[in-house]
């Protein structure tokens, strides 16, 4: 029974910490690890309490976004979408993959996007950023598997939802992307290429068409 009892306590606060985490997420657009960390200072928890799995917080954002955000974050979701895209389409010779909210869906105007370059030569995309005349940020982050990876980031105006837009080109070997498409936690896809969010794209506009 007290292991039981403890079982549903450290249930009960992890899901405590999730949606604490989720309104960080969603009303100041903190990336998941940070999110998690600072709810658990806010709920005045021991540094060292254990942080709810990814799996706990996202849905957590879906959650929040439904009671809260319903009437604007579609739109801002299609918007960002869009805005992928035509980065995919630019970048089309990297096999651009788009990860994160934004391919998942629980993306809001304050979210930043995410694209996953797989290259012949990981220099290749930042020499046609610098051909083309594009400013960038270059920085080393977590990319598969936890590994460092380099990630080139671009801040794009988006004037429609009144903000710039982080977007992130973390840069992989050609060899990585067989193991970038495998399925989740989930059982999810957990990024897409530019076929697919045209796709996702065109269904958002169809179920636009058709609401009554």
């Amino acid at each position: 029974m007290q292991t039981w009892n403890h079982t549903m306590q450290n249930t009960h606060l992890a899901t405590e910490i999730a949606h604490a985490a989720a309104r960080l997420v969603v009303d100041e657009g903190l990336d998941y690890g940070p999110a998690k960390r600072r709810a658990v200072r806010d709920l005045g928890l021991p540094a060292r309490t254990a942080l709810p799995h990814n799996d706990l917080l996202e849905a957590a954002v879906a959650e929040h976004i439904a009671i809260f955000c319903a009437d604007t974050q579609p739109q801002e979701l299609r918007a960002l979408r869009q805005l992928a895209l035509l980065w995919m389409e630019r970048l089309a010779e990297f096999r651009p993959h788009l990860a994160g909210a934004v391919w998942h869906g629980t993306a809001t105007r304050l979210s930043d996007i995410y694209l996953s370059l797989f290259c012949d030569d990981s220099k290749s995309a930042e020499i046609l950023l610098i051909n083309r005349g594009v400013d960038y940020d270059a920085q080393m982050v977590n990319g598969l598997h936890g590994q460092p990876v380099e990630a080139l980031t671009i801040g794009h105006p988006l004037p429609e939802l009144d903000t710039v837009v982080g977007v992130h080109l973390l840069i992989y070997d050609l060899d990585d992307l067989r193991g970038a498409l495998r399925p989740d936690s989930q059982g999810r896809t957990p990024r897409g290429h530019a076929a697919a969010v045209r796709q996702l794209l065109a269904a958002t506009d169809t179920a636009t068409s058709t609401a009554p």
